[in-house]
């Protein structure tokens, strides 16, 4: 995988550009008349979609710098609109060549801990903001697990279970199978996907709150 969005914030506007591939078109029309926006029903996924509630997977790579501005601005702006009328998690999805799939590793571990949200926020951190983007050894490591909350020992002892690092493939296969070509990029309620061009916040905001708007009318 050699593409990556380029994610930017600009007036409230998620400004995309593509390196490497060109994306797709994915501006597939709503293939319920309820739901507005733009996006793609994947018609070999199932919905997952509870009355009520709009569950987000985001695919996202710690090593993608519009991926940590998604996490500062798109994930706050969305939580702020709908609070727990949505679920956002992150799936690692790798783009970047040549990087080391720790931080991946580490995000699956603390997920398992409880801490998944505070380790994700503290690793797009120390990568993109302390530059620590080369080799996560132990000792700094510890740093960030003591930072978050957790057991050195405990967390260690986990990373070398292997449970994260097959949780991180499982993660990336099914990026893979649902076509993920750059990052960030979402999937609503299990087969509606957005991506490319059509992340934009106003495009997000409205196939959320249509979705919701329909559960309302049932």
């Amino acid at each position: 995988m050699k593409s990556r969005a380029m994610f930017g914030w600009t007036a409230a506007v998620w400004a995309v550009g593509v390196i490497g591939l060109v994306l797709a078109p994915v501006s597939a029309q709503a293939v319920k008349p309820e739901l507005k926006g733009k996006f793609e029903i994947l018609k070999d996924e199932t919905s997952v979609h509870q009355p009520g509630k709009v569950k987000i997977i985001e695919f996202a790579d710690f090593y993608c710098p519009h991926c940590h501005h998604f996490e500062e601005t798109g994930v706050p702006l969305l939580m702020k609109e709908f609070g727990n009328r949505i679920e956002v998690t992150m799936v690692g999805f790798p783009v970047i060549p040549g990087k080391l799939p720790t931080p991946f590793d580490m995000y699956e571990q603390a997920k398992m801990m409880g801490k998944g949200d505070q380790m994700k926020a503290i690793l797009f951190r120390t990568i993109h903001k302390d530059k620590l983007d080369g080799v996560l050894d132990r000792s700094i490591r510890s740093l960030l697990i003591k930072e978050v909350g957790l057991d050195v020992a405990t967390f260690e002892a986990g990373m070398e279970s292997g449970k994260p690092a097959k949780l991180f493939e499982e993660g990336r296969k099914w990026g893979e199978r649902i076509k993920v070509s750059s990052t960030p990029s979402l999937l609503l309620d299990g087969n509606i996907k957005v991506d490319g061009a059509n992340m934009t916040p106003e495009n997000v905001v409205t196939i959320v709150r249509s979705i919701l708007e329909a559960d309302a009318k049932k």
